[in-house]
């Protein structure tokens, strides 16, 4: 799984997730690309989930890249923990997604076999998304 090597604070607030993504929503590396349409964040589980996917489907030809990481952690209360003591522990990281970001690319393949790894790729995000290719 993803995860930062180290942080400068071990814990983060939550943050708002308004307005649309500023920057990495462009494709740049790959031809065929898939873009986030909804905000979320995205666990670093889904992002590997996604990436596999795509590799197994792209069966070892072309290159793919993942264009989002898991830096924000999400702390959580052991269970049945009364209220007050504190802020819980970071349990695991996630990745804050605006609309317009570019999730993954690809490149090296035919559109239809870059069509079908996408999609399914796209089925293990927790949002909307769709596919796009440049040129």
């Amino acid at each position: 799984m993803l995860s930062p090597k180290r942080t400068r604070f071990r814990k983060q607030h939550r943050g708002r997730l308004k307005g649309i993504s500023s920057r990495g929503n462009k494709v740049c590396f790959g031809r065929y690309a898939l873009q986030a349409l909804e905000p979320s964040w995205i666990t670093s589980k889904q992002i590997e989930a996604g990436r596999r996917a795509m590799t197994r489907n792209a069966r070892r030809g072309g290159k793919i890249w993942v264009r989002i990481f898991p830096d924000k952690p999400v702390t959580l209360r052991s269970a049945e923990t009364r209220m007050g003591s504190g802020k819980g522990s970071p349990e695991y990281w996630v990745a804050v997604v605006k609309p317009g970001r570019i999730l993954y690319e690809i490149s090296g393949v035919a559109e239809n076999i870059a069509r079908r790894a996408i999609s399914i790729t796209a089925s293990k995000m927790p949002i909307r998304t769709q596919f796009l290719s440049s040129g």
